[in-house]
């Protein structure tokens, strides 16, 4: 890492963004609002982030949280407010009004204790669109408090993913993520509807629901066959040749041969010519039923390959395979950084705050152009002057709101 003073910008900092000109307010913490107010940060949206005086808690997490803050708070804007303060609340209450769309992913009722629901805000802007972020859509689960691991336990994900008897919660955030994305293309479809009828609505985006819509491909492979899923580490694998292989001095890598095509280059490749001809092995699905004496076979005769060779060998024959990367390998990867898949992003808080670091951008291309980073995520707080004179609050009033510690 390096020093940067400046903001990270990139080519599309250059050109008109499609969110460009909407106001987004949120008062989100962790992980699933945050990751909402990034997608429509990244395509152009002015977002504020509602904090309070002490921040979010985010910003001080250790451990695998540590990265959690600054991923999902790029491109915005950070104003902090008391809202337990009745002006605070007020000042949050005149900040929201201002916007297009607000953003909450607080425990049910939360935001009607300062006048925050969309029934108090929508009364008084019916163009407002709120999106709300929880752990359980609307019924007998609602009140309960919600995790992304406590959503894959219970709603069947980490009971594919583990090995049997071993339910093991997926390797990233992968609800909280979702569960934003949702949010926010319910906002999008939102913002269409209210250019046709010329009013807002709530969205509703939740961790179980997004878990379930993940596990329904094995819902409904027991519907289709009345076979439960076997978790992943234990199914019937729909290929032959799809796996782990562990190489010349313990490196693995994963090799691939899912049709009768590509198992014929890969016996020709490494010199296969008897499993090729062996009728037990001839298509896809006799591989499948025989991968118990095929795979032994194929580990024993690949074991004296490095995993560079195999790789080689495998690409330069276009037949799929993958090395064995850990997550901060990639800030390396040569694909990601010729395609500008990585950005230049300064780090707002802890002991490298200041530095640079490379982060990672949206996967999908607008105009030829990824999204990049027009903002660094904020400091606490950096915005609050700024913000509070744009809704016409006097120099004094914002010095009597920060010694009443209404805002920070």
């Amino acid at each position: 890492m390096n020093h940067m003073t400046a903001h990270a910008t990139s080519p599309s900092a250059a050109r008109p963004l499609p969110l460009a000109g909407l106001r987004v307010v949120e008062f989100t913490h962790m992980v699933m609002g945050p990751t909402c107010g990034m997608v429509l940060a990244d395509m152009g949206a002015e977002v504020i982030k509602v904090e309070p005086l002490e921040g979010d808690r985010t910003r001080y997490l250790l451990g695998a949280g540590a990265g959690f803050f600054p991923m999902f708070n790029r491109n915005k804007k950070s104003i902090a407010i008391n809202l337990h303060q009745p002006e605070g609340a007020e000042v949050a209450r005149k900040l929201a009004l201002s916007a297009d769309v607000v953003l909450e992913n607080f425990k049910p009722d939360t935001m009607a204790k300062y006048g925050l629901d969309y029934a108090a805000l929508s009364a008084q802007n019916p163009k407002l669109i709120y999106v709300s972020h929880k752990g359980f859509l609307p019924g007998p689960y609602e009140h309960r408090t919600a995790l992304d691991e406590v959503v894959q336990m219970m709603g069947g994900l980490a009971y594919m993913t583990g090995r049997p008897g071993d339910p093991l919660r997926a390797g990233t955030s992968v609800n909280d993520i979702m569960g934003g994305m949702f949010g926010a293309i319910g906002a999008l479809g939102a913002l269409i509807q209210r250019g046709i009828t010329g009013r807002g609505q709530e969205v509703q985006s939740a961790l179980f629901e997004n878990n379930v819509f993940l596990v329904g491909q094995h819902m409904l492979q027991y519907a289709m066959t009345g076979q439960p899923a076997a978790p992943m580490p234990a199914r019937i694998s729909p290929w032959g040749v799809y796996d782990v292989f562990t190489v010349k001095d313990g490196e693995q890598i994963f090799i691939s041969a899912v049709s009768d095509a590509q198992w014929a280059t890969f016996c020709a490749v490494f010199g296969l010519a008897d499993l090729k001809t062996d009728a037990r092995y001839a298509s896809n699905n006799d591989r499948v039923r025989e991968r118990p004496t095929l795979l032994p076979i194929l580990r024993e005769r690949l074991a004296s390959y490095s995993a560079a060779q195999v790789a080689h060998l495998m690409e330069a024959n276009k037949l799929p395979y993958a090395p064995i990367r850990k997550p901060e390998e990639l800030f390396d990867d040569e694909h990601l950084l010729a395609t500008g898949g990585l950005a230049d992003m300064v780090l707002p808080d802890g002991a490298h705050a200041g530095e640079t670091s490379k982060a990672t951008l949206f996967p999908f291309t607008m105009d030829g152009q990824r999204l990049g980073v027009r903002l660094n995520p904020p400091r606490l707080g950096a915005d609050t002057d700024t913000l509070l004179s744009g809704l016409k609050y006097s120099p004094e009033q914002i010095r009597n709101f920060r010694t009443h510690q209404c805002v920070g």
